[in-house]
This record gives structure tokens, C-alpha cells and sequence, in this order.
């Protein structure tokens, strides 16, 4: 098929997709509720495990508001660090192993280190 006549028969089929597909943002030709089912269709989802996603995928995917209600609904439990969203998927308590400190959070925020500060002179 000539390249032209593909491009007026796919053309007009992609432009009607984003209206009728009740996306979240314009970036994703996928719903927030395909993409929900997308996420937690995964193996590791399906063996209990655990799975990681950047916030801003989850926000501009599906909504923070939505992903959460779909947590709740799962009982799953959910941490935040850095950007990331850790998703532990089974109903197990999550425990710790670190002391939680009140130290800097990254080496920005801690500013510059000299040789003194790791007990050289």
C-alpha cells in the first residue's frame, strides 16, 4: 500500500483514539484504567512480590488519586523515596531493617565534605 493512502487511512483513526479513550494525559493513548490493569498485571504482581514505578509515571498515567484508591482496594501498602513508588503487592506487614535518622537526605542537601569530615587530618 503506497505510504500516502496508509497515512490518510491510520491518520484519522489515531486523532478520534485520545477522545474516546478517557485518558488521564494527552502523552498516553492508554485509559488510567487499562494502565491500572496493565501495572498490576504483571508476574511479580501475581506472585506477591514487588514492583517499582517513578511518581510522575503514576501521576501522569493514572492519577495519584486513582492509583491509591486502587492500592486501598487491593490491600497492598505503598512507600515513596526519591521519586520512586515502591509497591509491596501482598498484605504482609513491611518492616524496616535501618534505623530511621535525621541525617541529610542527599549529598546536596549535606553540602561539601572534606577529608575531615571521614577522619583524615
Amino acid at each position: 500500500m503506497p505510504r500516502a493512502e496508509c497515512q490518510a487511512r491510520i491518520y484519522p483513526v489515531l486523532t478520534i483514539l485520545p477522545q474516546h479513550a478517557g485518558m488521564h494525559s494527552r502523552n498516553s493513548p492508554l485509559s488510567p484504567e487499562i494502565w491500572l490493569n496493565d501495572l498490576f498485571a504483571c508476574k511479580a504482581v501475581q506472585q506477591g512480590g514487588v514492583i517499582r514505578r517513578k511518581a510522575r509515571d503514576i501521576e501522569r498515567f493514572a492519577g495519584m488519586g486513582r492509583f491509591m484508591q486502587e492500592i486501598d482496594r487491593r490491600g497492598y501498602q505503598v512507600a515513596e523515596n526519591a521519586g520512586q513508588i515502591v509497591i509491596f503487592c501482598n498484605r504482609s506487614p513491611v518492616r524496616w531493617l535501618t534505623r530511621q535518622r535525621n541525617a541529610p537526605l542527599s549529598s546536596k542537601e549535606s553540602g561539601p565534605k572534606s577529608f575531615q569530615d571521614f577522619g583524615y587530618e
